[in-house]
C-alpha cells in the first residue's frame, strides 16, 4: 500500500504528472497467467472497470511426489479514477472560507508544513480566495462611485493579503515539484530492486535441488516484493509479467508438504472471505466516493493474498467480484449523476447569461433606468453565485460570456456617470449661488418681502438637479439654516400676534358648528344662511399655521355637504315660489312680467360674463404652494355657485315664456 503522498502523487495532484498507470477491464478467472496490457488514462472506459493481475502464491513446506499447485485467479484490482473524473469530482469534506484572512492561513499551514498537498484542496483554495478578492474589490469600486467618486480614475490599491497568498502558494508549487521529482526517483529505485529480485528468483530455478532448501529464501523475496511501491507506469506491467513468469516456474518445481499447504489454504481463505465480508458491506456506505477507495484498499488486499484451494478458487473469485460490480456501479451512477448535475447547471447558467444580455440592451435614458437595470443584473449575480459547476469543458467559457455581458453594461453605466460630473458640477455652483442668497438674507427684517424671497429661492432650489450626495447635504444644511435662521427671527417678533390668530380659529370653529347644524336642521332660507356664516368666515383673519389646513379642511368638507344637500331643494322651492308669484304678476298686467323677463335677461348675461372673468383667471394662476392651491379650490367654488344661479334664472325665464304661452292660447280661444 502506498502512503499518502504516493498516492496523492499517483492520482495526479501534480501538474507535471500527464498520464497515471489505468487497469484493464475484469476479467474471469483462468489457470493461464493472465497478460495485463498498459492502458493510458484516455482509454479507460468506465469507472468501474479493474485490473485482473496474478498474485504471487504463498506455498507450505515440499512434500514428496506432491505436484506444486498452480497459481489461482487473478486478484481484482480496482481501477483508479481517470483525471477527467478527479477533476469533476465533488470534495465532500471541502472547508467553506468566508474570509481571505483564513484562506491565507490554510494555506501558509500546507506551504510549511507536512501535510499532503491535495490538489483538488488547492484548487479549491484558490478559487475561494480569488472569489472573496473579487468581491471585496467590486465592493470597495461600488462604494466609491456611491460615495460621487469617478469611475474612470478609480484605482485598484494592491493588496497585502493577495501577495502572501501569491507567494505562500508559489513556495507549494515548488514544493509539489520537489515531491513529484522524488517520487519519480523513488520509482527507478523501485524499479531497479524489483528487477534484483526477479533476476533472484531466476537463479533459483535454474537448480531444480536447491528449490526446496530456497524456499524461506523466496518467501522473503516476495515479502520485499510486497513493500516496494510504485515503479514507472510505463514498466509496471512487464515487470509484473516477468514476476509472475518467474514465481510460477518457482512453484512449478516446488513440491509443498501437504499438511503446510492446506494449513496455507485455510488461512488464505479466512482472508479472503473477511475481504468479501468487507467488500459486501461497503454496499451501504452512503459516501460512494469513500467506499470506491476502500474498495481499492480491500483489492490491494486481496491480490497480496496467497491461493485457497483450488475447488474454491472460483466460489472465492466470484463472490469477491459481485461485491466490486456493485461499488463499481454505484460509483459510475454517481458520475453519471454528477454529469448530468453540471448539464442542468449549463442551462441555468446559459438562460442567466441571456438574461444579463437582454438587460444590457435595454435602453437606459436617465439614472433611475441605469439602477434599476443595476438592480437586476445583481439579482442574477446572485442567482448566478447559487448554481454549481457546469462541465469543465464548458464552465469557464460560460462564466466568460456571463461575465463580458456584466462588464459591457457596468462599463457603459461608467461612462454615463461620467458625463453626469459636468452636469452635477453646474448644479452645485448654482446651489452654491442659492446659498450665498439665503445667507444674504437671513439677517433682514423685512420679514414680509423677505419671506417672498426665500420661498422663491427654495422653490427654485427644487428646480436644480442632483448633485453628489455628500456635497448636496453640505450645501442643503447651509442653505436650510439660513433660511431657518430667518424665519426663527420672524416668528420671534410676530409672537404677540399669535393670541389673535388663536381667537380667529375659535371664530373659524363656531361658524364650522353652526354650519354642521344647518345639514341636521334645514329651514327655509338655509341657503342664505349658509352664505352669511360663510362670509364671516372670510372676513376672519389668520389662525396659527399648524392647525391652518386643519380647519380649512373641516369648513369645506360641511360647506361642500351642504352645497350638495340643500342646493337641490332650495333651488325648486324658490322656482316653485317664483312660479307660484307668477300669476299674481300676471294680474298686475303683462308690463309687469316682461320687465321681470328683461330683469332676468339681464341678470343672466351678467353672471355669464363673471363666470368667464373666473375661468379665465384660473388660468393664470400658480398652484405649486399650498396658499394658491387654497385660492383655486375658492375660485372654482364660487364658479360652481354662479353656475348654479345661472341654471335658477334660466329656469325663471323659461317659467315666464311658458306662462306667456298659456295666456296667448287663452285668449285664442
Amino acid at each position: 500500500m502506498m502512503d499518502s503522498q504516493d498516492k496523492a502523487l499517483e492520482q495526479g495532484t501534480l501538474d507535471e504528472e500527464k498520464a497515471v498507470e489505468q487497469p484493464a477491464e475484469v476479467q474471469e478467472p483462468q489457470e493461464e497467467t493472465p497478460v495485463v496490457e498498459n492502458i493510458t488514462a484516455e482509454e479507460v472506459p468506465a469507472p468501474e472497470a479493474v485490473e485482473e493481475a496474478s498474485a504471487p502464491e504463498e506455498k507450505a513446506e515440499p512434500e514428496a511426489k506432491e505436484e506444486a499447485p498452480r497459481e489461482e485467479p487473478s486478484a481484482p484490482v480496482a481501477q483508479e479514477e481517470a483525471p477527467e473524473e478527479k477533476a469533476t469530482k465533488e470534495e465532500p469534506d471541502q472547508k467553506t472560507y468566508s474570509t481571505k484572512q483564513e484562506i491565507l492561513d490554510r494555506v501558509k499551514k500546507l506551504a510549511h508544513g507536512s501535510e499532503n498537498l491535495s490538489k483538488a484542496e488547492i484548487d479549491h483554495l484558490k478559487t475561494s480566495f480569488y472569489k472573496l478578492h473579487l468581491a471585496q474589490r467590486e465592493e470597495e469600486q461600488k462604494a466609491y462611485v456611491e460615495a460621487g467618486g469617478d469611475p474612470e480614475k478609480y484605482q485598484v490599491l494592491p493588496d497585502e493579503l493577495e501577495e502572501q497568498f501569491k507567494a505562500e502558494m508559489s513556495l507549494i508549487k515548488e514544493k509539489r515539484a520537489k515531491l513529484y521529482q522524488q517520487q519519480e526517483q523513488e520509482k527507478k529505485e523501485n524499479l531497479k530492486r524489483k528487477e534484483e529480485i526477479i533476476e533472484k528468483i531466476k537463479g533459483m530455478i535454474t537448480s531444480p535441488d536447491a528449490v526446496n532448501r530456497a524456499y524461506q529464501e523466496f518467501k522473503a523475496l516476495q515479502q520485499e516484493w510486497k513493500e516496494i511501491k510504485l515503479v514507472p507506469a510505463e514498466k509496471a506491467n512487464e515487470l509484473w509479467r516477468n514476476y509472475q513468469l518467474y514465481v510460477e516456474q518457482f512453484y512449478d518445481l516446488l513440491n509443498l508438504n501437504r499438511e503446510a499447504r492446506e494449513y496455507d489454504f485455510k488461512k488464505n481463505l479466512e482472508i479472503k472471505t473477511k475481504l468479501c465480508e468487507e467488500a459486501e458491506k461497503l454496499a451501504e456506505e452512503p459516501d460512494v466516493i469513500s467506499a470506491f477507495h476502500q474498495l481499492q484498499e480491500l483489492h490491494q488486499q486481496y491480490r497480496e493474498t496467497g491461493p485457497v484451494a483450488r475447488e474454491l478458487r472460483e466460489e472465492v473469485w466470484a463472490r469477491f467480484k459481485a461485491a466490486s460490480t456493485i461499488i463499481n456501479k454505484k460509483h459510475q451512477q454517481h458520475f453519471e449523476q454528477l454529469r448530468a448535475k453540471e448539464g442542468e447547471n449549463l442551462e441555468r447558467k446559459t438562460a442567466l447569461c441571456e438574461k444579463v444580455e437582454a438587460i444590457a440592451q435595454k435602453e437606459n435614458k436617465n439614472a433611475s433606468d441605469w439602477e434599476k437595470h443595476t438592480k437586476e443584473i445583481i439579482a442574477v449575480q446572485a442567482e448566478w453565485k447559487t448554481i454549481g459547476f457546469a462541465p469543465q469543458k464548458m464552465n469557464v467559457k460560460i462564466f466568460e460570456r456571463f461575465r463580458a455581458a456584466c462588464d459591457d453594461f457596468f462599463g457603459r453605466k461608467a461612462e454615463f456617470f461620467k458625463g453626469l460630473k459636468e452636469h452635477f458640477s453646474e448644479n452645485a455652483e448654482k446651489k452654491k449661488v442659492l446659498v450665498e442668497k439665503a445667507k444674504e438674507l437671513s439677517d433682514s427684517t423685512d420679514w414680509k418681502s423677505t419671506s417672498e424671497k426665500l420661498i422663491n429661492l427654495q422653490k427654485e432650489w427644487k428646480t436644480i438637479g442632483m448633485v453628489p450626495k455628500k456635497l448636496g447635504d453640505q450645501l442643503w444644511n447651509e442653505f436650510i439654516g439660513a433660511c431657518n435662521k430667518f424665519f426663527e427671527a420672524r416668528n420671534a417678533a410676530n409672537a404677540g400676534s399669535r393670541n389673535e390668530e388663536h381667537q380667529n380659529l375659535s371664530k373659524k370653529k363656531e361658524i364650522v358648528a353652526q354650519l354642521k347644524a344647518l345639514l341636521t336642521d334645514a329651514k327655509e332660507g338655509a341657503q342664505e344662511k349658509v352664505q352669511e356664516l360663510a362670509d364671516q368666515y372670510n372676513q376672519i383673519g389668520y389662525v396659527p399655521f399648524k392647525e391652518k389646513d386643519k380647519i380649512y379642511k373641516e369648513y369645506h368638507d360641511v360647506l361642500d355637504r351642504l352645497y350638495k344637500e340643500l342646493n337641490i331643494s332650495v333651488a325648486r322651492q324658490r322656482l316653485d315660489r317664483f312660479r307660484s308669484n307668477l300669476k299674481n304678476m300676471a294680474k298686475r298686467g303683462e308690463d309687469v312680467i316682461d320687465n321681470e323677463r328683461g330683469r332676468l335677461m339681464r341678470q343672466y348675461e351678467q353672471m355669464k360674463s363673471e363666470i368667464i372673468t373666473y375661468e379665465n383667471n384660473l388660468g393664470f394662476l400658480n398652484v405649486s404652494s399650498k396658499k394658491g392651491n387654497s385660492l383655486i379650490d375658492e375660485m372654482n367654488k364660487k364658479v360652481g355657485k354662479l353656475k348654479e344661479e345661472l341654471e335658477m334664472v334660466k329656469e325663471k325665464i323659461r317659467a315666464i315664456d311658458k306662462q306667456n304661452r298659456e295666456q296667448e292660447e287663452e285668449e285664442q280661444q
